[in-house]
């Protein structure tokens, strides 16, 4: 029975830590496989929960939030195409201001707004009175006018929860990832983009439009990711508390060579170790020898450079990725 229970436990908590590396691993797919190194999978996550946070605690609706992170994290994907695409910049660097530029503004325009020290203040409220509104992709009172009915059946409110959404959200990106890139004509240029991006450029198509669509589209995963951090799996917002996850989701997307479901795989398997991490630290107590909580923070890192080291030599990343294109003169 305990066994089941700790099973049950690790389960949980790993499809709770999970979508977040989805959405950002999706995000990556589609980026590098245009060509585009997308190290600011960190710093959109980070700004997409913070505005998600933000806008949810003025509207006290945690769908206009995730509206919200998007269309922010999409213009932060079109400055990151600015800066590799139009001015042919460093990609790495260019990813590093990203995050670098996220720590800061959220940090100081959160403690401008709330002078919480960048935090948001609890979003469901002092005695959680505010987490069911948070979470409903349609206003109760709206529901309840429309359908008088539905004010006695709970479990049918609980249907339309925006977290429950989201985590089926997360698994959904990736078949419809998987589909867009191997089943339209779109995703075949955009990974010809990344490979050959004199093929595509010979055949009419812009190379700039594609490679733009991918960081626009890269954008929109990524505010979907933090929406689901910081109003969904958390009802807050706290400096620097995407915690290295686009960092890990881009380790995910070299772990499955840049396809959507080994992608998949490695965030499962990056989530369950984010979890046993959780749960050794909630046992460390009752060890004879008290080990370092330090050494369990660091556990789920470890073994990802673990897993990569088999990976890395044996994976082929996209031809071109990382590489400026410059249209050959006529």
């Amino acid at each position: 029975m305990e066994i089941f229970e700790l099973v049950f436990s690790l389960a949980q908590s790993t499809l709770r830590f999970t979508p977040i590396l989805i959405f950002a691993a999706m995000a990556g797919v589609f980026s590098e496989r245009a060509g585009i190194i997308d190290i600011g999978l960190e710093g959109k996550l980070l700004i997409g929960a913070f505005v998600s946070a933000t806008v949810a605690h003025y509207a006290g609706f945690g769908l206009v939030g995730l509206f919200a992170a998007m269309a922010v994290c999409m213009v932060f994907g079109w400055l990151h195409g600015l800066a590799t695409i139009t001015f042919r910049g460093d990609h790495v660097i260019s990813g590093l201001a990203i995050n670098f530029l996220a720590v800061g503004l959220t940090k100081t325009i959160g403690h401008s707004l709330f002078a919480k020290g960048g935090d948001t203040p609890n979003l469901a409220g002092p005695d959680s009175t505010g987490w069911e509104r948070l979470q409903s992709l349609i206003p109760k009172q709206v529901l309840i006018d429309a359908f008088p009915g539905l004010e006695s059946s709970k479990a049918l409110l609980n249907i339309l929860s925006l977290h429950g959404w989201l985590i089926a959200l997360a698994f959904i990106a990736v078949g419809l990832t998987w589909f867009v890139l191997n089943q339209t004509r779109f995703g075949l240029r955009l990974r010809f983009v990344g490979e050959e991006p004199q093929a595509v450029d010979t055949a009419g198509a812009s190379v700039v439009a594609y490679r733009f669509a991918a960081v626009t589209i890269a954008g929109a995963l990524c505010g979907i990711g933090g929406a689901y951090l910081s109003t969904s799996n958390i009802a807050s917002f706290t400096p620097k508390m995407s915690a290295d996850m686009g960092y890990l989701a881009l380790a995910a997307v070299v772990f499955g060579k840049w396809r959507p479901f080994y992608a998949m795989l490695g965030c499962l398997l990056f989530g369950l170790l984010f979890a046993l991490k959780n749960r050794l630290n909630s046992v460390n107590e009752g060890f004879l020898v008290q080990v370092p909580g330090q050494l369990f923070e660091a556990l789920p890192y470890v073994l990802v450079v673990v897993v990569l080291a088999g990976f890395v030599g044996s994976a082929r990343a996209p031809k071109a990725i990382g590489r400026p294109y410059v249209k050959e003169r006529e």
